[in-house]
């Protein structure tokens, strides 16, 4: 008698599939948080294949600081034109421009934090009850308390101590007007899963993530790229290296390391190795011990 078994990226991909079709099941109006990194990238690569052969049923929203890598919003730009589904696009730009928000200033101002304004006011405008996130519970402490369905309320807040049991795989969806849920598919997924995962698939990324040439500066402990948006410090000297991105954020604040991995497999191999989390070169995440976490409450990612 033969007998069945799935290997643990197959359960993994069952998990969140799961997980995606209840979205789908419990809420009106859901989208998928998309920021042109590799966890959004493999969250909507699973809403294909949960869905398949249909078209993916949720719209993509993308909260755009205006100081992004260009290679992810031209990524973002084919993938949507591939999929033919439903651009939104929230702008801190305009946020800024209507007085919703105050831009930071000095050496290490970011618009990181401005996004939770940008987003929460997406999310009302657009009615939306349910942003599907490609959180990871082991990128950071904060984010380890997240449940498949965390809960917001109508301020957009995120109380941790106050979120609803998950027992037996039952997720509860139920809200009031005004509150929405983030959902988070992949939240038991390691770093070393998803590129697994990629790798298996052979999903499409951007080529930030593969080592490549590029003009940095050292700051923060890390290599942060050239940009327009970056203003150079006394004493600060631009290299150019070979490095490569392990997470995607505001190119300001998102610092590469050294690396000659530019394949798939050679990624793999080397995050084998790695002994610090793919956000230790996040300077936004280096403000103090709690950033995350005071940012999610808020109402950040």
């Amino acid at each position: 008698m033969s007998k069945y078994y799935l290997n643990y990226l197959d359960e993994l991909e069952s998990e969140a599939i799961y997980i995606l079709r209840e979205v789908w099941a419990q809420f009106e109006n859901p989208v998928i948080l998309f920021s042109g990194g590799k966890d959004s990238i493999l969250v909507t690569h699973l809403a294909r294949k949960a869905f398949f052969p249909a078209k993916i049923p949720f719209a993509l929203m993308h909260v755009d600081t205006g100081h992004n890598f260009p290679e992810t919003i031209n990524f973002r730009d084919d993938l949507v034109k591939e999929l033919g589904v439903k651009l939104i696009v929230g702008s801190v730009q305009e946020s800024i421009d209507n007085g919703r928000v105050a831009e930071e200033k000095g050496k290490n101002a970011t618009r990181n934090a401005l996004q939770i304004t940008t987003l929460l006011d997406a999310i009302e405008s657009n009615k939306i009850d349910c942003a599907i996130g490609g959180g990871r519970r082991d990128e950071e402490k904060a984010r380890a308390k997240e449940r498949f369905f965390s809960h917001r309320n109508d301020f957009g807040e995120w109380d941790p101590k106050n979120q609803r049991p998950e027992l037996w795989n039952l997720l509860n969806g139920k809200h009031f007007e005004g509150e929405h849920f983030r959902a988070f598919p992949i939240s038991n997924w390691t770093e070393m899963d998803v590129w697994n995962y990629i790798k298996r698939e052979n999903i499409s990324i951007p080529s930030l993530y593969l080592a490549h040439e590029r003009e940095v500066v050292y700051r923060n402990n890390s290599w942060i790229p050239v940009s327009e948006f970056l203003k150079l410090e006394e004493g600060e000297k631009v290299e150019n290296k070979k490095i490569r991105f392990r997470t995607l954020g505001d190119i300001t604040i998102t610092g590469g390391i050294e690396s000659d991995a530019d394949t798939l497999e050679k990624i793999v191999q080397e995050v084998s190795a790695m002994r610090k989390t793919e956000r230790g070169d996040r300077s936004d995440d280096k403000r103090s011990e709690t950033a995350m976490e005071d940012r999610k409450k808020q109402g950040y990612f």
